[in-house]
């Protein structure tokens, strides 16, 4: 992917939709793209956390236990608490079919929440929308 394309992307995801087009450029470049097949794994429950990913096509499946939470698609976030606490993963995430991510590691998403400070509650407000659905509360 090209800078402006994952500029594009990163402008429709709610975490970056206050964020302007040249502060946007600067994290597309530090964003990896990642590819993966169908049945790969994005993540496994209980390792450590120390990325946030972006979907920028295909989907992914977020299960814990054999139990499937949720499905993850076209600019959904996949791994944020790993953001706020680098513990163990809550949950597995496998790719559905093709799944191409965009990838921003821990430490470079602290430095992008440190200079916009817009990112870091949309990130908590992120976080407790999925609470919210969770508990049956939307």
């Amino acid at each position: 992917m090209t800078t402006v394309e994952k500029v594009m992307l990163l402008k429709g995801v709610d975490l970056f939709a206050q964020v302007a087009a040249d502060e946007l450029a600067a994290i597309a470049r530090i964003a990896q793209e990642r590819r993966l097949d169908a049945g790969e794994p994005v993540m496994r429950e209980g390792e450590h956390g120390d990325a946030l990913f972006f979907v920028v096509s295909g989907s992914a499946r977020v299960h814990r236990e054999g139990r499937t939470i949720a499905e993850v698609g076209a600019r959904g976030v996949i791994g944020e608490l790993a953001l706020l606490d680098p513990g163990p993963r809550a949950a597995s995430v496998d790719a559905i079919g093709e799944l191409v991510l965009l990838q921003i590691g821990r430490d470079d998403f602290v430095e992008i929440m440190a200079a916009h400070p817009e990112v870091p509650v949309a990130v908590i407000a992120m976080l407790a929308r999925r609470v919210r659905d969770v508990l049956g509360q939307r």
